[in-house]
């Protein structure tokens, strides 16, 4: 059984054994910088700065190594990167974990229940598997298999980054998971699911 289960969490993308403990009050403590987009709390000022609440620690941690050797390419964010430690990544993610994602508003009811249905059902006659398969039914997500939580998540944020994965302009997904679906998502099934993901 033991040489079943380690090959399928190695495949979900559970690397917890070799990141570094975060610890989040020494993650406060050299967070201010990131406070003036990302907001004190992890709940971004803006609908183009992702929110870090309640993201999942390993899940933050991987994006700011990804970022620091451009696997994940962020003009912006690479200048905040390139300096910081494996250290300094556990303890910054293990402090903006510790907050809860704020719901955003239901600006569309018709477009947030079509992207409900999107992502509690998918897309079958286009082969598009439910979002919430992986990002669970509530939107918080897997923090074993390092599938990041989305509840809450802006928007707007939610839509450039759909549209990054389909385009492959961003290409740090596992096993293309991400790239696959967002590749079968015309631009209004993206914008029905990032509504109702802000709305969650």
């Amino acid at each position: 059984m033991k040489k079943l289960l380690i090959p399928l969490i190695v495949s979900l993308g559970f690397s917890g054994a070799v990141m570094a403990q975060g610890d989040a009050a020494a993650g406060e403590g050299k967070a201010a910088v990131c406070f003036g987009c990302h907001g004190p709390d992890g709940n971004s000022i803006g609908p183009t700065f992702p929110k870090l609440a309640g993201q999942h620690e390993n899940y933050l941690t991987k994006q700011l190594k990804d970022i620091k050797t451009g696997v994940r390419p962020s003009p912006l964010m690479i200048g905040f990167a390139a300096g910081l430690s494996d250290q300094d990544m556990a303890d910054l993610s293990a402090f903006f974990a510790k907050f809860d994602a704020s719901k955003g508003p239901v600006a569309d009811e018709a477009l947030v229940a079509k992207g409900k249905e999107i992502y509690n059902a998918g897309i079958q006659s286009k082969g598009v598997a439910a979002c919430a398969a992986c990002h669970a039914p509530d939107g918080n997500g897997n923090g074993l298999a390092n599938f990041p939580a989305v509840r809450g998540q802006y928007a707007m944020y939610v839509d450039g980054q759909l549209k990054a994965f389909r385009s492959g302009a961003r290409a740090n997904d596992p096993a293309k998971m991400m790239r696959d679906t967002a590749g079968k998502l015309s631009d209004a099934d993206i914008a029905a699911v990032s509504a109702y993901i802000e709305s969650m």
